[in-house]
């Protein structure tokens, strides 16, 4: 059983290039209409599937008028929220014949990188999942700049696999995987079927970033392979070109596997329990110690007090009554709201703050236990 058939959440990242004729600018619709059959496939066996999608610039460019090369800032800008539009349309209309609900979000690296933002969008992606909608991903590039000259969406979909805890991410390219050598200059050049790590010696394998509507390139799907991979998830590169990308995949079509380290969920309990410095502190009574030992969330009932400023998002000690710290976690809630909320149920979040927030003071997903 490959990764992509084991995996419980799988990312795909589309690119412009196979999305979008450049000599007409127009959506390749046979195409996306057999990627439209491959996603309701995935999701009628039980997998949740997320799409991350280049392709707003290209065809916006097209309804603007605009020349065919590299376009200047603005320009890009103004395409890619003109395109933005059909884009959206287009992925409607393909899977709305499966009976697919398509929900567009708009991100940029920054989004992926701030935790308050993280925390949102992962909340955001989670929710639409949960509610049986395909989130159809890009990148917000009307107010992006750096992300538009150097066309970034391998590594905005390597972070979205990371804060979505997903198992799989698929990078559907023009080539076939990762060569021992770029193949267009050396004709000997070999296709690579695994990557256990990546080493110097992979990254030496990889090309130049392509130029024109597709701006990727083997280099930044390396370091998209770097994200993935170090958060628990399984990545393969693989030529979309067919009709049915994934399910060429699936039947051992050629491609490069890059092997996860850990899984999804270790990875992010370790970032948590390492990586984060907590701002403060929630003490808890004896029953929440014991709802959280059996794996459950930390609910507001359960808090006795907060300790220290902090932000919705910051990590924060979690003790008992006698101080003992029994782990750490991200919080739901800023600390000038969670006072309030200390020793209430979850139904009355909305009458103390005015607004309805989570239920749990920190969710059991963002909490890591002392062993």
């Amino acid at each position: 059983m490959t990764p992509l058939v084991a995996a419980k959440r799988i990312v795909i990242k589309v690119g412009s290039i196979l999305l979008v004729d450049p000599s007409s600018g127009r959506v390749h619709q046979r195409w996306l209409d057999g990627l439209a059959e491959d996603v309701a496939r995935l999701r009628k066996r039980g997998q949740e599937v997320i799409l991350v999608s280049s392709g707003a610039i290209a065809l916006g460019r097209r309804h603007l008028g605009l020349r065919a090369g590299r376009l200047r800032l603005e320009e890009s800008q103004a395409a890619a929220a003109t395109g933005q539009i059909h884009l959206a349309k287009a992925y409607q209309d393909a899977m709305s014949a499966h009976g697919i609900s398509v929900a567009q979000v708009l991100l940029t690296v920054d989004d992926t990188e701030q935790r308050r933002k993280y925390l949102n969008a992962r909340s955001t992606i989670n929710t639409l999942l949960r509610l049986g909608a395909l989130p159809v991903i890009n990148e917000n590039d009307t107010v992006a700049t750096a992300e538009i000259r150097f066309g970034d969406n391998d590594r905005l979909s390597a972070r979205v696999a990371e804060m979505t805890s997903s198992d799989c991410l698929v990078l559907l390219s023009d080539v076939d995987g990762l060569y021992s050598a770029d193949p267009s200059i050396e004709a000997g050049a070999t296709l690579v079927p695994r990557v256990e790590q990546i080493t110097p010696e992979v990254e030496a394998m990889a090309g130049q970033p392509q130029t024109g509507d597709g701006s990727g390139g083997m280099v930044t799907k390396l370091m998209a392979a770097r994200i993935a991979t170090s958060a628990g998830a399984a990545m393969v590169i693989a030529r979309g070109t067919v009709e049915h990308p994934i399910l060429a995949i699936e039947e051992g079509g050629p491609c490069t596997w890059f092997d996860p380290q850990g899984n999804p969920r270790t990875a992010r309990k370790q970032w948590i329990a390492g990586t984060l410095q907590p701002s403060g502190s929630i003490v808890v009574d004896d029953g929440a110690v014991r709802a959280l030992s059996d794996g459950k969330s930390l609910l507001p009932a359960g808090v006795t007090a907060i300790d220290g400023d902090f932000q919705r998002g910051d990590a924060v000690y979690i003790k008992d009554a006698s101080g003992t710290i029994l782990g750490r976690g991200l919080v739901a809630y800023a600390s000038a709201d969670a006072r309030p909320l200390i020793g209430h149920k979850s139904s009355e979040i909305e009458t103390l703050l005015g607004y309805r927030g989570r239920d749990e003071m920190i969710h059991r997903d963002d909490l890591v236990l002392n062993d």
